[in-house]
């Protein structure tokens, strides 16, 4: 009976109600869709690198070598020679081994010296390869495969030369060896995108003629000429691990931070993202505040109109009151109103929120490289539907009280 009572209530006010439902659905679904950005941006935080067991710089802080070494920000205090990457390489542990040589730019996008077997072993967003959008991985030894940022930004197409700046903020630039790209990455949300890759051959011939970080005056030795050279590294700014097995890891690790010849550290990839991640934190929680307040604002909202219409009500309380009913029935009947606006709106918004996930999906993907999974509620996100349609009821319980406390008397008058 009392149920009837709210929908034909409610059905009489079909307007105001329906502004009061859309407010809490778009609400929920804003709370709920920072909640799935939060989660998507922090699973992709983490699936930037996957697949590589320790990654093994120079010694100094293990997030700063995750930074340098995968996210491509800073620089390394110091290098790891090319004798000690050998004899990491050498060791039984290790399964493969990807050398990383940083330090010189392109237009403000960093230039990576690596393997081709990088191309094989680096991993993202649990275990995905990186592809080949459009030419083919390194072949010369002055090719270069660009990421999918570096090729839509600088408006670069296969054949088209680059030339390397010498350091990241150098007006010197490698102009007597340009080189070809031959490759476009398909886009993959990491720093990949954002990076140029060449040999590390490539490194070491474009510095032939260059001498404590300056070109020796009046040389230039011609490519074909670098070409018959050994070009072998000194050095290496950083190496992606894989051991053979996993319990092998943590010995590996120990024995390269007390590595005798020079001091090296290595790091477990996943522990280092984590520690990043409490640092940049800090942006998650002031998400989910104002997605919070968004909501609240909503229900003081539905408050606020049910007090309104109170006065409009009053004869109708009155004629519940003079028809025998209790107290509790009036105010039963506006709790159960509020709550059958709050759990509507609580469906319509999660309803909102999985048509804005299967229509912006594909486009968040492509333009951020954030995957947001199209997934059954949480059971987090169930307890926020749930929280907001008792929150709702909590809310109500103000005007709700007001109404029954209305006398018979005030009801019956009539205002002129």
């Amino acid at each position: 009976m009392i149920l009837r009572l709210a929908l034909a209530s409610l059905a009489a006010r079909a307007l105001t109600v329906g502004m009061t439902i859309l407010a809490i659905a778009l609400s929920v679904a804003l709370f709920l869709g920072v909640e799935k950005v939060r989660t998507g941006a922090k699973a992709s935080f983490a699936d930037t690198i996957s697949g590589t067991d320790l990654i093994v710089g120079a010694r100094s802080g293990s997030v700063q070598l995750l930074l340098y070494s995968v996210f491509r920000i800073g620089n390394a205090t110091n290098n790891m020679t090319w004798e000690s990457y050998q004899d990491l390489a050498a060791r039984p542990e290790v399964d493969w081994i990807v050398p990383i040589s940083l330090g010189d730019s392109h237009r403000q996008f960093r230039v990576m010296g690596t393997t081709v077997a990088f191309f094989d072993r680096y991993k993202y967003r649990s275990g995905q390869s990186l592809a080949v959008k459009d030419g083919a991985v390194i072949d010369d030894l002055f090719d270069t495969v660009i990421g999918a940022d570096v090729a839509e930004t600088l408006g670069y197409k296969i054949g088209d030369p680059i030339v390397v700046a010498h350091g990241l903020a150098s007006f010197t630039e490698h102009k007597d060896q340009p080189f070809r790209v031959s490759g476009i990455l398909e886009k993959t949300g990491t720093p990949v995108d954002r990076t140029v890759i060449v040999s590390l051959e490539a490194i070491e011939a474009i510095h032939v003629d260059w001498r404590n970080g300056a070109q020796i005056p009046g040389q230039s030795t011609p490519a074909d000429t670098i070409r018959q050279m050994q070009l072998e590294p000194q050095a290496v700014t950083a190496a992606l691990v894989g051991v053979k097995s996993r319990l092998q890891v943590f010995g590996l690790q120990r024995a390269i931070n007390e590595y005798p010849q020079e001091p090296l550290l290595a790091i477990l990839p996943g522990v280092a993202l984590q520690e990043l991640w409490q640092i940049v934190g800090i942006a998650e929680t002031a998400l989910i505040a104002v997605s919070a307040m968004v909501v609240v604002t909503a229900l003081i909202g539905m408050m606020a109109t049910i007090f309104s219409s109170l006065n409009e009500r009053r004869r109708e309380m009155a004629i519940f009151r003079a028809m025998g009913a209790r107290p509790r029935v009036v105010l039963g009947l506006l709790v159960l109103e509020a709550v059958l606006m709050a759990s509507v709106g609580a469906l319509l918004g999660l309803a909102l929120l999985y048509l804005a996930l299967f229509i912006g999906q594909p486009l968040i993907d492509s333009a951020f490289g954030l995957w947001l999974p199209i997934e059954p509620p949480t059971l987090r996100e169930l307890w926020v539907l749930a929280g907001v349609i008792v929150a709702g009821a909590i809310v109500s319980m103000i005007p709700a009280y007001r109404a029954y406390r209305m006398s018979l008397a005030d009801g019956m008058l009539v205002r002129t």
